[in-house]
């Protein structure tokens, strides 16, 4: 009988356990727990960004699913899906209102938004959060926050909240281009519409720079048009290119039927990127106005004065001593006043038609001329006076002089 001592059994031993670890790494049984770095999880589940590379998909309990038969384009869908679902929330707002027995009575909406910045600002569509009297924001993994309203910016249909992360790492969504989109690209929608979380829809950007009627006051003149599948709920949600980036706000539908029929609207991101440092800063968008009462032409109105245009914005008064007064525009007579339901319009003063090239038809289109100007710059505006056409420089004023 051969004797052996501890030592050799010991190093015997060691020898065997450090086969059976290669053989099960080899064969799949055994895993390494440092293999799984946050790095390597990244690359391996999310394709590498450029997403050709892998055949292996890890599932939520830490298995893995073959993909090597998925195509090109579904891989760059579950990548974009994998990461930046975490990025969008679900806001239910909360108002407040009395039964028979002057009894509260909660009545709560739902829609969705982007987190942007790890200080916990979301952006989302102003119409969902509207006259919330509480905010609460649910994230990926269902963690509940209450939320408060930072900035409002209803001519555009946008608001940032915010919620305290309590320090909390946050993914957020990158912000895009829409200034370059073209008819034809892929776009993605991420929301929660009818109360379904985290639903992914596909489509194409169908059109751009469409301008839409938000109401009877606001349009927004460059929406984008999409066929990617948008439905109550998923308003204020993003809507993505290719690469994962945020080009889009999803706002609205066109639907006889209240569900989506493929036509889509989103705010571009370029809007928001504009007035989203300003909402956080000080709760609204400080825009330019031009010191004067506007009236929008009516049928009624132009017959009864006899008016030489029928689409435009009358001046019914200018600010005496204001910029518009010395720019030259004119307002009308005092002693040619007219009375309609309860407003007083003076007769005789300049029809507005054109405000830096664009088409005045509307006070619609008077705020959207006006949108993207500030206090103290001039713009271009053409008038009409005694039916000859005239070209003004007028320096604009704060609007929030005439409107709260």
């Amino acid at each position: 009988m051969k004797l052996y001592s501890r030592k050799y059994l010991a190093m015997a031993a060691g020898i065997s356990v450090a086969v059976f670890v290669i053989l099960g790494i080899i064969f799949g049984f055994v895993t390494l727990p440092f293999f799984n770095s946050n790095s390597q999880r990244y690359n391996n589940e999310l394709f590498n960004n450029q997403g050709t590379d892998s055949t292996n998909l890890e599932l939520a309990n830490n298995d893995y699913i073959d993909i090597s038969d998925i195509s090109e384009d579904e891989k760059e869908n579950i990548r974009i899906y994998k990461v930046l679902n975490e990025a969008v929330v679900n806001i239910t707002s909360v108002s407040y209102g009395y039964n028979w027995f002057l009894e509260p009575v909660p009545q709560a909406g739902t829609g969705s938004g982007s987190i942007i910045d790890q200080q916990g600002h979301v952006i989302t569509n102003y119409h969902v959060v509207k006259d919330a009297e509480q905010l609460f924001i649910t994230l990926s993994d269902g963690t509940e926050y209450e939320g408060s309203i930072v900035g409002v910016d209803p001519e555009n249909d946008l608001a940032v909240i915010k919620f305290d992360p309590k320090g909390k790492q946050l993914m957020t969504i990158p912000l895009g281009n829409s200034s370059t989109l073209l008819v034809g690209q892929k776009v993605l929608a991420i929301g929660n519409p009818f109360g379904l979380e985290r639903t992914l829809t596909t489509g194409i950007v169908s059109g751009v720079g469409r301008p839409i009627k938000l109401n009877s006051t606001y349009v927004i003149r460059e929406m984008i048009q999409t066929d990617a599948s948008i439905n109550p709920g998923n308003s204020g949600g993003p809507l993505l290119n290719s690469k994962g980036e945020m080009i889009g706000i999803n706002t609205i539908i066109y639907s006889p039927s209240g569900g989506s029929v493929g036509i889509g609207f989103a705010v571009p991101i370029d809007i928001a990127k504009r007035v989203i440092p300003e909402l956080i800063q000080s709760g609204k968008v400080n825009r330019g106005w031009i010191d004067i009462v506007p009236v929008q032409l009516f049928p009624a109105l132009v017959d009864y004065a006899k008016l030489p245009v029928k689409q435009g914005i009358l001046i019914s008064e200018v600010t005496t001593g204001g910029d518009a007064s010395r720019a030259g525009l004119k307002g009308g007579d005092k002693n040619k006043a007219v009375r309609y339901r309860r407003s007083v319009i003076y007769l005789g003063g300049d029809i507005i038609v054109e405000v830096d090239n664009l088409a005045i038809t509307s006070l619609a289109d008077l705020y959207a001329a006006l949108e993207d100007n500030k206090p103290g710059e001039v713009v271009s505006v053409k008038a009409v006076r005694n039916g000859t056409s005239k070209t003004f420089s007028v320096k604009l004023v704060s609007r929030s002089q005439f409107f709260n």
